[in-house]
Order: structure tokens, then C-alpha cells, then sequence
């Protein structure tokens, strides 16, 4: 039988009051079995509620009482209860596939879970549901959901997939629209693939709408571990898909209000033209897909008015496509921190160092998957400054560990340069 594990009790909290500890299981709330945090929030809505709990081997129970809205103060080991739902597909560009061996454990876990989807925003298929999986999905109301399309012509997109079975998935987005469920779509695109089905598979999904709220094109990922004899996109046909994609979307603002399609910001770097402004993104719907993070970073405001250090002389490290953007935005900095009457507020030079991916190859240029090691290799024996600054993307959702298992402490003492984690050029500048 699935069950929480409970990491910690809030102090004070009814869960506390009642005698609950961590390393407790608990197994159900008013007699609903729980399979993830999910359904713990779901069936633990009302104000007077019966745990089932094991501890040591001994199942007893325990009644609680709470407040409208006042939390229980419980937190668990695992959001999900009963294992993770793996991915069933076998796609040629799997960014998974592509790893090198030696990476922590669980960076080779292919989830396909719309759980993880609905709290996180991972992108999933739709490939693996059963008809409960479709019961609870629209009893408990899990919408958004982040759906992997890449084509909407069934047999393109089993090939893609590399799943004879394969679901339909217009008849699957109709059916999260009668639950009421929305979903933001993906297109991974391939040239030579899916490149030439791109305008009817955004044509189909905007049919969709208000089910489909987002549809984001972002490019494949090839390191130099991929066996499958792809390519990735040109700036030739970057240039040409902003093209396509500003009148799609100028068409659909003009009819449903918003741009609906929108590309990653890899598309726009590649082709050497700015992205759109901040109102046609709507929003940042698939903001941690990479997609309308330049434009965010191109809009941060520098707030004026106070020094905010006599001088500094600093190190930026970053992928090697967002490096011309982010070294021109350090060479305006002396100019944009000045007082109204052209004093300047303090001075500061930050230079800006490219790193190339060593680790998955040059083809991978994004900031988010370097590595601990290229970076040490590229910075180590060089003038830093006084610090050196590292994108939040390249570590772990705590912000703790690169992809290579390295901590911040691990390159301070290899780089012997204090090492800051920032995520965007407020924050270097704060």
C-alpha cells in the first residue's frame, strides 16, 4: 500500500498537537488511500479529519482539527507515494539518451508523470494514462497541464515518439477540454523531422483553443553523445522561423488576444534579432521552458539613486550563446549607473567570460547545461576579479548541485574566487 512519509512536523501545527512525527507513514485521510502530495492536499480540504498512520510496524489513527485555510504542518519525503510513471517512448533526440555515463542517478530518469507536470510543470505525452488517470485528473481539476506535442499528424508524431501506440492527441486535448483542463503545448523541433509539419501542427493546436493556452517551439538539443543523425537548426532557418512564427502570432493576437505561439529563446540568439516585447509574451506562460527569459533580462530596470558599491571588479560566466547579449549589457552598465546629472553612482567593471560545453560538446551553447568542470577548466588561472558569478540555471532546483555533481563550495576552492549563484543581472548588481 502507498504512503507519505513524513520529513517534518511544523511546530505548533495540528499535526504536531495530535503526536505526529517525522518518519511516520501515512497511509490514508478520511479513508482515501493517498498515492502523492496530490491527494493529501485534496482529501486533507476539510476542517475535521482521521490519519491512518504506521509507525514502527503499528498502524493506529489519529483526529485532527483545524481552521479554515490553516495548514497542517506536515511535509513529506517524496511528492509522489507510489513511484514515479516512467517514460514508455523511445525518441530519437531523448536529451536523457544523450548523457554521458557517471552523472548522478537520477538525472537518467525518464518521468512521464503528470503529477510532476501539474506541481512543477514538467512536460509529459499523455502516452501512459489509464481511465483513472483520466477520473482523477478531472476530478481533482490538475490543470495546467505541460504536454509534449512536437506534431499533430498521428503517424509523424509515433514516429517521433517511436510508439506504434501512440494516442491520438487531438482526441486527447478534446477531452481535457470537456474536463476543463488546460494545457500548454511543446514542440521540440527537428529540421528534416518535424521541421515542414510545423504550420499545421500550430494550425491543429490553436484549434484548441482556450484548452491549448501556450504553444512553445523550442530547438532540439543534440550533444555530442547523440547517435541518431540529427541536426540542429541553422541561423538561416532561425531567421526564418521568427519571421513565420511574428505573423502567426500578430494574426492570433488579433484574434484570441494573445500571440498563443512563442519561441525559445535560443531561436532569436541563433538569428541575431532581438525578441518580441514583454506584452506579446503574454504573461511568461513557458517561462522555465526558455522561452522569453532574454526578454526578461533585457527589461530589468536598474534601480538609480544609491551607490550600491564604491568599485567592483567581477567575473560573469555563461553559455556561449547568451554571451554577446550579456556582454554588451556589462559594457553599458558604467553608463546606465549614473546620477541625474551624469555623477557616477559607483564604478564597476564585470567581465564577461564564455564557457563552451565541453562536456555535451559544443552544439550545446545554453547556460543551463554547463557543468561544474568546463567552467573550472575555462576560469582556473585567470584574472577573476573579486567574484565570480554563475547562472542559476546550470544548478539543481535547490540551487545546489551542477549537473556533474559539483556544489558552489567545490569551485570557490578549485577557483579560489568567491563563487555567487544569480540569476538574473539585478541580482549581480544587488
Amino acid at each position: 500500500m502507498s504512503c507519505g512519509v513524513i520529513s517534518s512536523v511544523r511546530r505548533e501545527s495540528p499535526a504536531e498537537k495530535v503526536g505526529l512525527l517525522p518518519g511516520d507513514e501515512l497511509l490514508s485521510v478520511n479513508g482515501h488511500r493517498l498515492r502523492d502530495v496530490i491527494d493529501y492536499r485534496f482529501y486533507s480540504a476539510e476542517e475535521e479529519l482521521e490519519f491512518v498512520i504506521r509507525r514502527g510496524g503499528k498502524v493506529f489513527t489519529r483526529r485532527l482539527r483545524r481552521a479554515y485555510g490553516e495548514s497542517l504542518g506536515l511535509d513529506f519525503q517524496e511528492v509522489v507515494f507510489d513511484g514515479l510513471r516512467r517514460c514508455r517512448n523511445r525518441c530519437s533526440f531523448c536529451f536523457v539518451d544523450q548523457l554521458p555515463p557517471g552523472m548522478r542517478s537520477s538525472l537518467y530518469i525518464k518521468d512521464d508523470d503528470y503529477r510532476y507536470s501539474f506541481l512543477w510543470g514538467n512536460f509529459i505525452t499523455l502516452s501512459n494514462w489509464s481511465e483513472e488517470d483520466w477520473e482523477r485528473v478531472g476530478e481533482q481539476r490538475l490543470s495546467p497541464l505541460y504536454v509534449s506535442v512536437h506534431a499533430t499528424d498521428l503517424g509523424l508524431r509515433r514516429k517521433i515518439f517511436g510508439n506504434p501506440n501512440l494516442p491520438d492527441i487531438g482526441e486527447q486535448l478534446h477531452r481535457l477540454g470537456h474536463l476543463g483542463i488546460q494545457v500548454h503545448a511543446q514542440i521540440v523541433l527537428v529540421p528534416g523531422l518535424n521541421d515542414l509539419h510545423l504550420e499545421r501542427t500550430v494550425s491543429d493546436l490553436v484549434g484548441f483553443f482556450s484548452t491549448v493556452q501556450s504553444i512553445g517551439v523550442v530547438p532540439v538539443g543534440l550533444t555530442r553523445y547523440h547517435r541518431a543523425g540529427l541536426r540542429g537548426v541553422t541561423p538561416q532557418e532561425a531567421r526564418a522561423l521568427v519571421k513565420q512564427v511574428s505573423l502567426w502570432s500578430g494574426g492570433f493576437r488579433g484574434r484570441y488576444g494573445r500571440s498563443l505561439v512563442y519561441l525559445a529563446d535560443e531561436f532569436y540568439l541563433l538569428a541575431g534579432l532581438p525578441p518580441p516585447p514583454a506584452e506579446e509574451y503574454d504573461g511568461f506562460p513557458q517561462l522555465e521552458n526558455g522561452i522569453g527569459l532574454v526578454r526578461r533580462l533585457l527589461d530589468e530596470g536598474i534601480e538609480k539613486g544609491k551607490p550600491l558599491a564604491a568599485k567592483a571588479r567581477e567575473s560573469l560566466a555563461c553559455g556561449t550563446l547568451i554571451a554577446p547579449l550579456l556582454e554588451e549589457m556589462a559594457n553599458g552598465l558604467s553608463l546606465s549607473l549614473q546620477d541625474p546629472v551624469g555623477s557616477a553612482l559607483f564604478s564597476t567593471q564585470i567581465k564577461v567570460i564564455p564557457i563552451e560545453n565541453q562536456f555535451f560538446g559544443s552544439t550545446i551553447t545554453v547556460s543551463g547545461l554547463l557543468t561544474g568542470r568546463d567552467v573550472i577548466a575555462a576560469l582556473r588561472g585567470r584574472d577573476l576579479g573579486e567574484m565570480v558569478y554563475l547562472p542559476r540555471s546550470m544548478f539543481d532546483a535547490r540551487g545546489e548541485i551542477t549537473l556533474d555533481g559539483m556544489t558552489v563550495q567545490d569551485m570557490e576552492a578549485a577557483l579560489g574566487v568567491k563563487v555567487t549563484v544569480a540569476e538574473t543581472m539585478r541580482e549581480v548588481l544587488a
